[in-house]
């Protein structure tokens, strides 16, 4: 994952970058990621807990998922909601880019994608515990 932000030169050396607002769509930048993760269509679909036709219809720009989903989708590929969004922030890498030049090699780049998500999880979780424990200050501790 790079951070490919609208400064950044793309790919091409285009501004903007490889996955950019200009160049590319919602679903350009959802198919990237999830081909990047090596899951299918159906993968994505089924740890999303959606419909395959559903993925298909976001990837084809025919519709757009919630927020809810949109959260979820940003966790299970690995980057944030706003690239997912506009192209900026952190994302996949352009096409052509190896991760076989990072220090390591694949398989630390994999632990620490695996690392990552469960610190998200954990984040998640945390901060649902924090929006009941407000709830219940704000309702004078009853549950």
């Amino acid at each position: 994952m790079q951070d490919r932000t609208a400064e950044g030169e793309g790919a091409n050396g285009d501004e903007g970058g490889w996955f950019s607002e200009d160049t590319a769509t919602f679903g350009d930048r959802l198919a990237a990621a999830r081909e990047q993760l090596g899951l299918t269509q159906e993968g994505l679909a089924r740890r999303l807990g959606v419909k395959h036709k559903t993925v298909r219809a976001w990837e084809d720009d025919m519709s757009e998922p919630r927020a809810n989903k949109l959260q979820m989708m940003a966790g299970v590929l690995n980057v944030s909601i706003v690239w997912l969004l506009t192209g900026q922030g952190m994302g996949v890498d352009a096409p052509g880019t190896a991760t076989e030049d990072l220090p390591g090699g694949p398989q630390d780049v994999a632990a620490i994608l695996t690392e990552m998500r469960k610190l998200r999880a954990d984040m998640v979780r945390a901060a649902d515990r924090l929006g009941v424990l407000e709830k219940r200050l704000r309702t004078g501790g009853a549950q």
